[in-house]
C-alpha cells in the first residue's frame, strides 16, 4: 500500500516575483486600476456610456473587495462626460406661491444670478426710496390729491347751497356720515320747535330732506368714483416713478441673462411683481416689511431671493457618495422658519438632497442602508422611473393629514445610481421587486479572487505600491511583497489564486507599517509582515485558545496515539466574524443487532444540520452497496460527535464517519495518530471540502499539546491539495518527517491508512479477498445473519 505523504513543496506556494526588478515598492509604478476586477470595470464602463433610462448599476460582491474605490477611480480618471452640467435654483412663483419655480442655469451661474439679484435689489431699494422722497413726486401727488379735494368740496358745496335754499343744513356726524337737518332760521330745529310747526310745514321739510338724500346718495357714488380714479392715477404715478427707477437697473440685468430664456422670463415677471408690491420697499407697513425680510440674511426681501439649490463646478459632473441615505438626505426637505411666534415656510427654505446634488452625474449608495430606511427605496424607484426629482414632504407620505406645505416644481433628473451590496440582497431584490431589474439593468459583479501567475503577482506588487503611495506608508522590499502575496493566496484558499479583498491587504500593510516603525526600520520587510499577522492573530484568537485549553487540561477527550475500534479523529472549523480555526472532533460508532440502519445521533436530538444528515445518508448508501447487496445488514449503527453540544452541519466528516462505522462492524482498530477530513459520494470517492488549512493546523496544534509523534498526520481529499497554504512550522515538521499529510482519491485509501490493512474491493459476486478490512466486516455480518436465521 504505497500511500506516500505529500512533500513539503506541495504544502505552500512561495512567491517568486521573477518579473520584479526593483528594490522596493518606492520604485514600482502604482497600479491605476483595482487589480483583478476587469469584469466589473467593463460593466461600469458599459453602463456609464448609455444615457437611456434604466441603465443604473448594482455593484455586487462581498465587503472589502474595493467596489467603491474601483468605481470612484474609474469615474475620476476615465469617465468621459459629454453632457453639460447645470445649477438648479428655486425662485418664487408670483402666480402661485405654493408652487415655487425651477430655474436651470449653466454650472457656475446660479450663484452669480443670486449675487447679481442681491446687488440689483439693494440698489433698487435705495433708488425707489429716493424716487418717492423728493419735491417733484410730492408736488405731482399733491396736485392729484388737491384736484380730488376740490372736486369733492365743490360737489358737496353745491348740494349744501341747494339745501340751504330749502332751509336744510348738510352736516357730518362724528362717525363720518352725512346728515340733513331742518333749520329754524340759522339754527337747527329742536324737537320742540319742529313739533310746533304745522303739519304742512313738517311734510315740506320731510319731502325736501328725502329729495336731498336721493341727491346725496348719487353724489356719494360719484365721490367714490372720483376716489377710485384718484387712486388709479396715484398708482399710475407711483408705477411711472417706480418703472423709471426699476427699468434703469433691470434692463442691464435682463440683458446679461438674455441667453437664458427661463431667467429672462423670471426677471420680467419679477419686475411686474415689484411694481405691485412697492410697499415692501417703501415700508408703508412696518409689520409687512419686517415679515418680508424675516430671514437669516436680510439682504433683500424673501420674495425676490434666489435659492441656489445646487451649485456645480463648471464642466465637472458631480460624483456624490451618500453614506446616510435617509429620506431627507436623499430627496431633500423644506424647512420651517419662525417669526414672532408665527411658523411659515417658502421656497427659500427648500434644502437639497443628494439626488439633487448628483443630478447630471452619479450617486453612490449602499443597498442595505437604502432598504433599511423607510420609504427611501420607493422614492428612489419613483425618481428613476419618472426621471424627475420631486420634493415631497415625508410627513405627507406617512400621515393622512392635509397640512399645508409647498409643492415645488419637479427638477428634471439625469443621474446614474450605483448601488453597492452583497449577493443575498441582490437576489432578494430580484425576487421580490419586479421593478428592480428594469431600473438596475447592469450588474457589476466583483470577483473574490484572481488567477495567480507571474503577471498577476506583478500586478499585485503594483497594487501594494499604490496602497503605500496613497496612504503615505513605508515602502515594502521584495520579501515583504512576496509574503503579502502569499498571505493573499492563503486568504483565497487556493495556491493558484490571489484574494481580491483589497481592504484586508490595505489593513495588513498599515499594521506592517506600524511594526516597521516600532522597529525603527525605514522599509517594510517580511519580518514586519509576519509580526503584523501574528499580532492580528493574537488579538482575535481568544476562542481558539479557549478551545485548545480543553485539550491541554484533558477536558476535551482526544487520542493522538494508539489505536481504537469505532473511533476516529475528524476535523472541523470554528469561526467568529473575523477569525476561523480548526480543531479535531472525536467521532465514535457503535453497533447492535438491527435492520441495517445508520442512526445519526446528532440528527435525532436536532443538533445535526440538513447537509450533515445528507452526508450520513450518502455514506449509508455506499456502505449498503458494499455489504448489503446480497442480504440486509443485520446491524444498527449509531454515530455521534463526542462532546459536541452546539450543533453540527456540513458533510466534511462523512469519510471519517464511514471509517468509524467500518471499524465498528469489522472490529479492526483505527490509528488515533491520524485525523481525516473530506466528504464522499455514493461511490466512495473523496470530495473536496473547505477550511483545509485551518483543519490541518488545528490537529497539528493538538498533537503538539498532547505530545508529538513522528507518525502523526492528516488525511485530506486529493482535490484539496491545491488549497494548501500551511503555516511554516507545519512545513518544517513535514520536511523533518515529524508530521505527514496524505492525499486520497477514495475512502478505501483512508481505511488502509487507518488500519494498515488493505480495504478490499468486491468482485463480481460481491465477495472480498481474505485479509482485507471489508472481508472481515463481511464475515462478521454473515455470522450474524446465520445466527439470526437459526433463531
Amino acid at each position: 500500500m504505497p500511500h506516500q505523504p505529500l512533500t513539503s513543496d506541495m504544502l505552500y506556494r512561495t512567491s517568486q516575483l521573477t518579473k520584479l526588478d526593483v528594490s522596493s515598492t518606492k520604485h514600482l509604478e502604482p497600479l491605476e486600476e483595482i487589480v483583478g476586477q476587469d469584469r466589473a470595470r467593463q460593466a461600469v464602463e458599459f453602463a456609464m456610456s448609455i444615457k437611456e433610462k434604466g441603465y443604473n448599476i448594482y455593484a455586487v460582491g462581498q465587503n472589502g473587495l474595493g467596489k467603491r474605490t474601483m468605481v470612484m477611480r474609474y469615474l475620476s480618471r476615465h469617465w468621459q462626460y459629454t453632457h453639460p452640467v447645470y445649477d438648479w435654483c428655486y425662485v418664487a412663483n408670483f402666480q402661485d406661491s405654493r408652487v415655487p419655480k425651477v430655474l436651470q442655469v449653466p454650472a457656475g451661474r446660479g450663484l452669480k444670478l443670486k449675487k447679481d439679484l442681491e446687488k440689483m435689489m439693494g440698489r433698487l431699494g435705495k433708488s425707489l426710496q429716493l424716487a418717492f422722497d423728493n419735491e417733484m413726486y410730492y408736488s405731482r401727488a399733491d396736485a392729484l390729491k388737491n384736484r380730488l379735494t376740490e372736486m369733492q368740496e365743490g360737489a358737496l358745496g353745491e348740494l349744501s347751497q341747494e339745501a340751504k335754499l330749502q332751509s336744510v343744513s348738510l352736516s357730518i356726524t362724528t362717525s363720518g356720515d352725512y346728515q340733513f337737518i331742518a333749520l329754524n332760521g340759522e339754527e337747527p330745529h329742536t324737537e320742540e320747535t319742529f313739533d310746533a310747526l304745522s303739519q304742512k310745514e313738517q311734510e315740506h321739510f320731510d319731502q325736501a330732506i328725502r329729495d336731498l338724500e336721493i341727491q346725496l346718495r348719487g353724489l356719494v357714488r360719484k365721490l367714490t368714483e372720483w376716489e377710485e380714479t384718484y387712486a388709479e392715477k396715484q398708482q399710475k404715478l407711483d408705477e411711472e416713478i417706480a418703472t423709471e427707477a426699476i427699468s434703469h437697473h433691470m434692463v442691464k440685468l435682463i440683458e446679461s441673462y438674455s441667453d437664458l430664456p427661463q431667467v429672462k422670463k423670471y426677471l420680467k415677471e419679477m419686475q411686474g411683481d415689484v411694481l405691485e408690491n412697492l410697499d415692501i420697499f417703501l415700508q408703508e407697513s412696518e409689520e409687512q416689511a419686517a415679515l418680508a425680510y424675516a430671514a437669516l440674511d436680510k439682504k433683500l426681501p424673501r420674495r425676490y431671493q434666489v435659492n441656489v439649490l445646487v451649485a456645480q463646478e463648471e464642466e465637472v459632473p458631480p460624483v456624490i457618495v451618500e453614506d446616510s441615505p435617509t429620506y431627507h438626505n436623499i430627496f431633500g426637505y423644506v424647512e420651517n422658519a419662525t417669526y414672532k411666534g408665527t411658523v411659515f415656510t417658502d421656497f427659500s427654505l427648500i434644502r437639497p438632497g443628494s439626488i439633487h446634488r448628483a443630478n447630471g452625474g452619479v450617486l453612490l449608495i449602499d443597498a442595505v442602508k437604502v432598504l433599511e430606511r423607510p420609504y427611501v427605496w420607493d422614492g428612489l424607484k419613483r425618481a428613476l422611473s419618472s426621471r424627475k426629482a420631486s420634493l415631497s414632504s415625508l410627513e405627507r407620505e406617512v400621515t393622512l393629514s392635509g397640512t399645508i406645505s409647498l409643492e415645488p416644481e419637479p427638477i428634471p433628473l439625469d443621474v446614474k445610481i450605483i448601488l453597492f451590496g452583497d449577493y443575498h440582497t441582490y437576489k432578494l431584490l430580484q425576487h421580490y421587486d419586479a421593478e428592480f431589474s428594469e431600473l438596475f439593468r447592469v450588474t457589476a459583479d466583483f470577483e473574490d479572487d484572481m488567477p495567480r501567475n507571474e503577471d498577476s503577482e506583478m500586478k499585485y506588487a503594483m497594487f501594494i505600491s499604490s496602497i503605500c503611495h496613497d496612504n503615505n506608508l513605508l515602502h515594502c522590499d521584495p520579501g515583504a511583497i512576496g509574503r503579502i502575496i502569499e498571505h493573499s493566496s492563503r486568504q483565497s484558499g487556493d495556491q493558484d489564486k490571489l484574494s481580491l479583498h483589497s481592504a484586508d491587504i490595505a489593513n495588513l500593510l498599515r499594521e506592517s507599517n506600524y511594526q516597521a516603525k516600532v522597529s525603527n526600520a525605514n522599509i517594510i520587510r517580511a519580518s514586519h509582515v509576519e509580526k503584523a499577522l501574528a499580532s492580528r492573530d493574537m488579538r482575535v484568537s481568544r476562542l481558539r485558545d479557549h478551545v485548545m485549553e480543553g485539550f491541554t487540561t484533558g477536558t476535551t477527550l482526544i487520542d493522538t496515539k494508539g489505536k481504537a475500534v469505532g473511533q476516529v479523529n475528524a476535523l472541523s472549523v470554528l469561526a467568529t466574524n473575523d477569525f476561523s480555526f480548526g480543531a479535531p472532533n472525536r467521532i465514535t460508532a457503535t453497533t447492535s443487532f438491527g435492520d441495517g440502519a445508520v442512526l445519526d445521533i446528532e440528527r435525532s436530538v436536532e443538533l445535526g444540520g440538513s447537509i450533515h444528515s445528507k452526508g450520513v445518508m450518502i455514506l449509508t448508501a455506499y456502505l449498503s452497496s458494499l455489504l448489503g447487496k446480497q442480504a440486509k445488514i443485520p446491524l444498527t449503527t449509531r454515530i455521534t460527535f463526542e462532546q459536541s453540544y452546539g450543533g453540527v452541519d456540513g458533510d466534511s466528516a462523512s469519510m471519517a464517519e464511514f471509517c468509524a462505522i467500518v471499524s465498528a462492524i469489522s472490529g479492526v482498530p483505527l490509528r488515533q495518530d491520524l485525523s481525516i477530513t473530506g466528504s464522499m459520494n455514493q461511490f466512495g470517492q473523496a470530495q473536496p471540502i473547505g477550511g483545509v488549512n485551518e483543519k490541518i493546523e488545528g490537529f497539528f496544534d493538538v498533537c503538539t499539546i498532547k505530545g508529538p509523534k513522528s507518525t502523526q498526520g492528516v488525511i485530506i481529499p486529493r482535490s484539496n491539495v491545491h488549497n494548501l497554504m500551511l503555516r511554516k512550522d507545519i512545513i518544517h515538521a513535514v520536511e523533518k518527517g515529524k508530521f505527514h499529510i496524505y492525499a486520497i482519491d477514495h475512502v478505501s485509501e483512508a481505511i488502509e491508512l487507518f488500519t494498515g490493512i488493505s480495504a478490499g474491493k468486491p468482485d463480481s459476486k460481491g465477495k472480498f479477498k481474505p485479509d482485507t478490512v471489508m472481508h472481515k466486516a463481511a464475515e462478521k455480518l454473515d455470522a450474524l445473519r446465520k445466527k439470526s436465521s437459526k433463531a
